[in-house]
């Protein structure tokens, strides 16, 4: 038992006689002991009164529903995010700052609550997207529930009680089971009523096909899949009838198991590897801002906070608590300039942008952090049946009869699905059908009670999958020309139709698990009677003692002949191919006046199957095939992609080890003559295997068969123990707990159960493995793409912070508002940033290793060169504020045209020792239409009349941003090998933030709103002057870094750095 595995599904408190009972092994007891063990007679059922009593102790045999988690927790849990819990308490600081300006009468009024109104605005829709989405997860349980039985046909005070609710059901009870029945609980199979009885249970067990039952004991320590005597809640009755009895209900069945293993697994969700790299961003963020406003606050103490020294001692302390809320307000402005607002929405974005292209590629993607996870996949656990192999069974090879004795013919068959169209058969006769041919198609056509319908664009089988595969190979077969013309050509059913039109089936003898044969007894037109039979190759061999030969003729079959067909049939069964055989009997001379009625003496024949094998005594054996649930054509190319990428692939599934091996040595998995002693296990090897996690580290695949649930659970937990990021594959309800559990959960659309999708982060449309594999190179792009754009934004902010940390160093009015800085984050960075996630994807993307989940997002290099271009950005801001002040014309651009006046830049720097300069004046100044006039208090100059060196560096900023957008397109590729139009979008997303840029410059009310004013052309001029170089200086970083550590990639073509192991 695997560690962890074994407690799943035990924590619900079920009573404590819940618990015994489980301990019971019912399947590896008869009859009789278990009839005694639960106290009742199969005949008579249980009594109402012992029904009540176990009902107080056992419950209802309902699946629990857990309590899902308030609204109000949900919403503390989405300001659980460092990022979130800085912009709140800015947003909180800057809205008292705000009533506490209102209060006072500020001018500023407006503009001080636009700034904590927006950032609440954020967290408000942020909250509202993360309860949504985990809100939803709750939904893999209720989904769960659908699929239990309603009611259920119980014998109870030797009564019958029809349509009982499922829910009363108790352990003890005895239930009928019929064909189309849901089974209700998990019950013991106590006697047959028809001779065989088939259950289709892959969705719990992952089996390909039906399973028939017993009431046979089997080994105390089986799996699910051996469990031969027992049924399971939630799977169907396929064939047959029997009687059960009731041995676990509620959240003690396998299904309930798999409600506690999903609940577990949704309670263990982790962070995305990029949910955690901007956790630890925000955590070094908080200590930077906090330790910037400290340093802030300690070079103005000196403008809020004075002393005199008497005898060496401060004393007549003097504090301004203006002052000091004005120095407090540029900390919370350097708050907002750090945390770069933005980039929640602009990585939504992008994940979103991302899922179209997925659903492009048939991959639906659920949850959209799954999309960059995706990125860094590691290992992908396939399961086998329906995501590997079409989960649809299909003849791959027809063995007829040569033209001697001894002799045999052998066709490949093509195609993979129930398409009548799909694929042909090879080598077929040119000149048509011989007789024995059309033995072997009127037998695969008449012995058979499925059939195969479209269903949209697909085909699907109605009945056993098994059989509807024979009707398809029929339909590849064609007619013989003398039956051609009376079909239509083009119908998917033409060839089994003609030939069921010519004969009239008039009894069946079914399938049992003894004889391991079906066979019909036919009445062709000519009035004669004749048996077609279908089985065990085997079985067939030891009942015929005739084979018919190409022309139709029939020899005795001889020991060669039969030592040559089961030789093939060997060869056949080491591919991995179910065989059926294929016989005939012309002479039946206790039916030759039998035609369907009752009195006749035949029909007691036929009552009782013990005689079916006499019957099918002394038959013609006439060829036989092999049949396989095939894998799908792309997925050998897929497994070959993820080698390349240096993704693992280990396929775990239910199906039994040799059908699982051969199927994973044909798609690439392993090699045709590779030894895989060591790495195919089955579920139960695993769990006992003494090294479990060295066993997952080997290179290559693994193959996992007979796997149960809580195995599947176990892999996936321990890989991600060991550092892996797992992406899992499934289907059915078994695979619900290990699709939650793992980082990436990947059902299939098609065939998959809802169940499974709502456990799911991913759906494959089209239930392709090689699905997969694209989605993860587009989560690769995706990432790179996202990782420029988390690199501009984060450098754009540093530029920010040292252009506040330069005006209060260097004492000079205030150059931006925080509402400003809000604007630039929020609206105008957000275009380019967008727009960065549409550079195009590598073509070699998917040749490179995976990264690790624990990569950095920025490199001590990138952070030097972005401090770099921060600081540079912090002193064109400031400096373009100080030159407005300090000079006339600057580059050669005139700027006296408004008719400001200059000041020194001591003057400037002391601005706040205004009052006591004598003789100082300031001259109006021009905005647009407006006029700025310092008559009543010149000192205003510095406070009001810094709007146009305000707007000046605002300007900058935004121009800068846009140029260092550029700078993005690549980490380290040069603007002349990769210029800006290889991402048009990008150029279109500049225009849109300069468009943004003019809005609230030129539009009167938005730039009361942001305190600017309208520049003029010179200023302009000015503005693109001061922000040009930052490309120039970038590309000379860049250079350096080419020359110092080699070459390296754009986010279209970043390299992704080996897995250290």
């Amino acid at each position: 038992m695997g560690r962890g595995g074994e407690n799943y599904g035990k924590r619900e408190n079920a009573g404590a006689a819940s618990s015994k009972q489980e301990t019971f092994p019912a399947w590896a007891r008869d009859v009789k002991q278990c009839e005694e063990k639960y106290q009742v007679n199969r005949e008579l059922g249980l009594p109402s009164a012992e029904v009540e009593k176990r009902r107080q102790i056992y419950g209802l045999n309902e699946l629990l529903k857990h309590e899902p988690t308030s609204i109000f927790q949900l919403l503390l849990e989405q300001f659980n995010d460092t990022l979130v819990r800085i912009l709140l308490a800015a947003a909180i600081i800057s809205f008292v700052l705000a009533w506490y300006d209102g209060e006072g009468g500020g001018e500023k009024e407006i503009t001080a609550f636009v700034e904590p109104l927006v950032i609440f605005l954020i967290l408000i829709v942020n909250a509202i997207v993360g309860i949504w989405q985990e809100s939803s997860a709750e939904k893999a349980l209720e989904a769960l529930k659908e699929i239990q039985s309603e009611h259920a046909d119980v014998i109870r005070d030797g009564k019958k009680v029809s349509s009982l609710p499922a829910k009363e059901l108790v352990p003890g009870d005895i239930v009928e089971l019929r064909v189309g029945d849901k089974v209700p609980a998990d019950m013991r199979v106590l006697s047959l009523i028809s001779s065989t009885v088939r259950v289709e249970q892959g969705s719990l067990t992952g089996e390909s096909e039906a399973v028939s039952k017993t009431v046979k004991v089997v080994p105390e320590n089986s799996d699910i899949q051996g469990k031969k005597c027992m049924v399971f809640a939630g799977t169907t009755m396929v064939n047959g009838n029997c009687i059960c009895l009731v041995t676990e209900i509620g959240m003690n069945t396998e299904i309930g198991k798999v409600h506690s293993q999903i609940h577990e697994a949704s309670q263990s969700d982790t962070d995305t590897p990029l949910k955690k790299k901007l956790n630890e961003f925000g955590e070094v963020l908080t200590l930077i801002i906090g330790m910037i406003c400290i340093l802030v606050w300690l070079i103005n103490v000196k403008y809020f906070l004075s002393w005199e020294y008497v005898d060496g001692w401060p004393t007549n302390f003097k504090f301004s608590f203006e002052k000091c809320t004005y120095y407090f307000e540029i900390a919370v402005a350097l708050a907002v300039a750090a945390i770069p607002e933005g980039l929640p929405a602009v990585i939504t974005t992008c994940l979103a942008l991302g899922t179209r292209k997925m659903a492009q590629k048939n991959a639906l993607v659920r949850k959209l952090p799954s999309v960059e996870t995706l990125g860094c996949t590691t290992v992908i656990c396939s399961d086998k049946t329906g995501t590997l192999t079409t989960n649809q069974m299909a003849v791959s090879k027809l063995v007829a009869i040569g033209s001697r004795s001894g002799t045999l013919r052998s066709f490949d068959v093509e195609g993979t699905t129930y398409d009548p169209f799909d694929g042909k058969i090879l080598g077929w006769p040119v000149d048509g059908m011989d007789a024995n041919l059309e033995m072997i198609a009127k037998i695969s056509a008449v012995c058979n009670d499925a059939g195969v319908e479209q269903s949209g664009r697909h085909y699907v089988a109605i009945g056993m999958p098994t059989e509807a595969a024979l009707k398809v190979l029929v339909e590849k077969m064609e007619l013989p020309e003398k039956y051609a013309s009376s079909s239509a050509p083009g119908d998917p059913r033409r060839c089994c139709q003609v030939w069921n039109k010519m004969v009239q089936r008039i009894a069946t003898l079914e399938f049992d698990r003894d004889r391991k044969s079906m066979g019909v007894i036919i009445n062709s037109s000519s009035g004669n009677k004749s048996l077609l039979v279908k089985g065990a190759v085997e079985n067939l061999l030891e009942r015929s003692s005739f084979i018919q030969l190409l022309d139709g003729s029939t020899v005795e079959l001889d020991k060669y002949s039969k030592d040559l067909i089961l030789q093939v049939l060997r060869e056949m069964s080491t591919d991995a191919l179910r065989c059926l055989g294929f016989a005939y009997k012309e002479e039946l001379p206790e039916f030759a006046t039998y035609n369907s009625d009752e009195d006749h003496p035949a029909h007691q024949l036929l009552l009782n199957p013990s005689n079916y094998s006499s019957i099918e005594s002394n038959l013609i054996f006439v060829g036989l095939v092999g049949l396989r649930d095939p894998p799908r054509k792309e997925v050998r190319q897929a497994i070959e992609d993820c080698k390349d990428a240096g993704i693992r692939v280990m396929v775990i599934t239910g199906d039994n080890k040799n059908t699982a091996e051969a199927i994973c040595r044909e798609i690439g998995v392993f090699g045709y003559r590779e030894d895989i002693t060591s790495r195919s296990l089955t579920g139960k090897e695993f769990m006992d295997h003494p090294d479990q996690r060295n066993h997952l580290r080997q290179n290559g695949g693994l193959l996992f068969s007979r796997a149960e649930p809580r195995h599947k659970q176990e892999i996936v937990r321990l890989l991600k123990q060991d550092g892996e990021v797992v992406a899992m594959t499934g289907d059915g309800v078994n695979d619900a707990p290990a699709l939650k559990l793992a980082d990436i959960g990947v059902a299939m659309g098609i065939t998959g159960t809802e169940v499974a999708k709502e456990a799911s982060d991913m759906v494959l449309a089209d239930d392709n493995f090689s699905t997969i594999v694209a989605a993860v190179g587009e989560g690769r792009s995706i990432y790179d793409n996202m990782k420029a754009f988390i690199r501009y934004m984060i450098s754009s902010n540093i530029g920010e912070v040292a252009s506040i940390f330069l005006t209060a160093a260097l004492g000079i009015p205030e150059g931006m508002i925080p509402v400003q800085l809000l604007w630039v984050n929020l609206v105008t960075d957000g275009p380019p940033a967008t727009a960065l996630g549409f550079n195009p994807q590598d073509t070699d993307i998917m040749k490179k290793p995976p990264r690790r989940s624990n990569d950095s997002l920025i490199t001590a290099w990138i952070l030097f060169r972005y401090l770099v271009i921060g600081s540079y950005v912090g002193l064109a801001t400031v400096g373009v504020f100080i030159i407005w002040y300090t000079h006339n014309t600057f580059m050669g651009i005139d700027l006296s045209g408004d008719g400001h006046s200059l000041v020194t830049y001591s003057q400037l720097s002391n601005w706040d020792k205004c009052p006591s300069w004598v003789n100082f004046t300031a001259s109006p100044f021009t905005a647009g239409p407006q006029v700025f006039k310092f008559d009543t208090n010149p000192c205003d100059y510095f406070r009001s009349g810094k709007i146009k060196a305000s707007t000046l560096s605002l300007s900058v900023l935004v121009s800068i941003e846009m140029f260092n957008s550029l700078n993005a397109l690549s980490e380290d590729g040069s603007l002349l090998t990769m210029p800006p139009w290889v991402n048009p979008w990008l150029l279109l997303a500049m225009s849109i933030s300069f468009g943004l840029h003019f809005l609230i410059l030129y539009v009167p009310f938005l730039a009361q709103v942001f305190g600017i004013v309208p520049l003029s052309l010179n200023e302009w001029l000015l503005v693109l002057a001061v922000a040009f170089p930052v490309i120039l200086i970038d590309e000379v970083l860049k250079c350096i870094g080419r020359c110092t550590t080699g070459p390296r990639y754009s986010p279209a073509t970043i390299s992704i750095k080996h897995k250290a192991e």
